[in-house]
C-alpha cells in the first residue's frame, strides 16, 4: 500500500465508526431533543385515566330503567325492608363487575347535590344517559344497576328494589350538599403527567 494512503485510510476508518455511533448515542440519551424518539416510560395509562363507571357516558335505554304503567312496587315492612336495603348497598353478587351501590357512594359521595331534593326531580345523570326529565328514586336505582354496575334491572316489584329504595331514602336524609367542588379521587395529579425533560425545545 501506497504510505501516503494509509493517513486517508484511517481517516476514513475513523469518520465511518464515528458515523456509525452517531445514532447509538442519541438512542442512548433519551433526553437529547435531537435523540431518536424512543418511548417515554411515563406514558403508560394512568389507572385513574381508565374510565370511572362511576361516571361512564354510555347512553342507557330508558325502557329499561322508567317505571311501567300500572306500577306496583312490592309493600313490605318499612324498617325491614331500610335494613335489607342497607345490607344490598354493599353487596357486589347484584353486579357483574364486582361493584355496589356502596361502590361508588361510600361516605355519601359521588351524589349529586340534587340528591337532598325531594323525589322525583331531574337527575343530570338520568337526563345525559337516558334523556329522562325528571326521575323517581326507584328509577334511580334502576340506573346504578344498568350503568355502574353493569347488569339488568331488578324487577320492579321485587323485594330487593323495594328494600334499595328504601335505603337510599335513607341515606339522602343524611346527605348534605357540597359547598364547594368535590375532587374526583382519580383526578389527583399523575406523578407521569409532569413535564417531560425529552420535551425541551431544541
Amino acid at each position: 500500500m501506497n504510505p501516503k494512503a494509509k493517513p486517508l485510510a484511517f481517516a476514513l476508518a475513523l469518520a465511518g465508526a464515528l458515523a456509525a455511533s452517531i445514532p447509538a448515542v442519541h438512542a442512548a440519551n433519551p433526553c437529547n431533543p435531537c435523540a431518536v424518539k424512543a418511548k417515554n416510560p411515563c406514558a403508560a395509562k394512568n389507572p385513574c385515566a381508565a374510565k370511572n363507571p362511576c361516571a361512564a357516558s354510555d347512553r342507557i335505554d330508558p325502557k329499561l330503567v322508567t317505571r311501567p304503567k300500572n306500577h306496583k312496587p312490592y309493600l313490605g315492612d318499612a324498617a325491614e325492608l331500610k335494613k335489607e336495603g342497607q345490607r344490598l348497598w354493599s353487596d357486589t353478587s347484584l353486579s357483574t363487575n364486582g361493584m355496589s351501590c356502596g361502590t361508588c357512594h361510600q361516605g355519601n359521595g359521588a351524589f349529586q347535590n340534587s340528591f337532598a331534593k325531594p323525589y322525583p326531580h331531574q337527575v343530570q345523570m338520568a337526563r345525559d344517559r337516558a334523556g329522562m326529565k325528571t326521575t323517581h328514586l326507584d328509577e334511580m336505582v334502576q340506573i346504578c344497576m344498568v350503568a355502574p354496575m353493569a347488569t339488568k334491572p331488578l324487577a320492579w316489584d321485587s323485594k330487593q328494589l323495594a328494600a334499595l329504595t328504601a335505603y337510599a331514602a335513607v341515606v339522602q336524609k343524611t346527605f348534605k350538599p357540597a359547598t364547594g367542588k368535590v375532587a374526583n379521587p382519580c383526578a389527583a395529579q399523575n406523578p407521569c403527567a409532569a413535564k417531560n425533560p425529552c420535551a425541551a425545545k431544541k
